[in-house]
């Protein structure tokens, strides 16, 4: 029963018998005193069903208003991230989770190299996968980290490969016209074309790369017993296994894997093709900070200037952000926290 019709059932309660009480008890203190003494029992109602309601709704769902972030972030010890995460699979092992039925847990697997499709399903034979990140390994090039919803490996991240490079063909003719629009051939006219030019060079290059199935995968979220876990740890390509015990529904989870190439400390990545991000162009202020991977971030290094935007309003189309793949070819890139970490 919600808390609206316990409120309505107890004023059809009580109002009737005090209605009629009020009629023959006329005027005088002794109507005053049960007035108040009514007031007070309808407050006391009031109260103890607000409480209730509080009650059930966080008996109902727990997890509501957590959010779990599991990775790591700029400034971050990766020789220190990979440490950990061992040192956490090995008490699961030892001391199995119990809260769970199956005795699951979710986990982020990250490679020490890019693989391609057809290479994930030996490395993470005995899991289940949710999702898989990518990323287009272009030389001193900051490129666009995806979410991709794999449950079937390799067929779901060739799909959504394919879903991308469509994506990345509209962006670049997008930066083409944005580059041809640009009148003029001042110092700012000839940076701002120059960014867009690159925009355009970089999303052709993704395109391509994801049409050929690249090796451009670098990390999972799966779901496994420690068991299963440390078995996926003991492969070569397997650089660490993260388990996230207390992760309980991924739409409330954030998953920040590092990259192949760092080795040292997480640190944003070089991009030679950027303008300055101290000095923007033509009023688009590149986003600066954050470590690909990111969910709702640009990649650090700034980000090529897009004023294409989704219905929550972050850019659409900003090469280095975190996209989410759907399904639906013509869907903006999503940036948000939305459940494809949760499925």
């Amino acid at each position: 029963m919600r808390a609206g019709d316990l409120l309505r059932r107890l004023d059809s309660i009580l109002l009737p018998p005090l209605a009629r009480g009020m009629a023959r008890l006329g005027q005088g203190p002794v109507r005053s005193r049960v007035l108040t003494g009514a007031a007070l029992l309808s407050a006391t109602a009031v109260l103890v069903t607000a409480v209730w309601a509080a009650d059930r709704r966080q008996a109902g769902d727990p997890t509501v208003g957590d959010v779990v972030r599991v990775g790591v972030v700029e400034g971050d010890s990766i020789p220190s991230y990979v440490s950990a995460s061992r040192h956490e699979l090995a008490r699961m092992l030892a001391e199995p989770p119990v809260d769970t039925p199956s005795g699951e847990t979710y986990a982020l697997v990250t490679f020490s190299a890019y693989l391609a499709p057809d290479r994930l399903t030996p490395v993470l034979d005995g899991v289940s996968v949710s999702e898989v990140f990518t990323r287009v390994p272009l030389p001193e090039t900051q490129t666009q980290i995806v979410r991709i919803p794999a449950f079937r490996i390799p067929t779901d991240v060739v799909a959504g490969m394919g879903l991308v490079a469509g994506r990345k063909d509209r962006e670049a003719a997008d930066y083409q016209q944005r580059a041809d629009a640009v009148a003029g051939d001042g110092e700012p006219e000839r940076e701002l074309r120059a960014v867009y030019d690159s925009g355009v060079r970089v999303a052709s290059a993704e395109a391509t790369a994801y049409r050929s199935k690249c090796s451009c995968v670098y990390a999972a979220v799966v779901r496994a017993t420690p068991a299963g876990l440390d078995r996926i740890a003991a492969r070569t390509e397997v650089r660490a296994v993260d388990p996230a015990p207390e992760v309980r529904r991924l739409d409330r989870a954030v998953f920040l894997p590092p990259l192949p190439e760092q080795d040292d400390i997480v640190r944003p990545p070089v991009d030679q093709g950027l303008a300055d991000p101290a000095d923007p162009a033509d009023g688009a202020t590149p986003s600066a900070s954050g470590v690909p991977g990111a969910v709702q971030t640009p990649s650090a290094g700034g980000a090529r200037p897009s004023d294409e935007t989704s219905p929550a309003g972050v850019p659409s189309v900003t090469p280095g952000a975190t996209e989410s793949v759907r399904g639906d070819p013509e869907a903006p890139a999503s940036t948000g926290l939305t459940p494809s970490d949760g499925q």
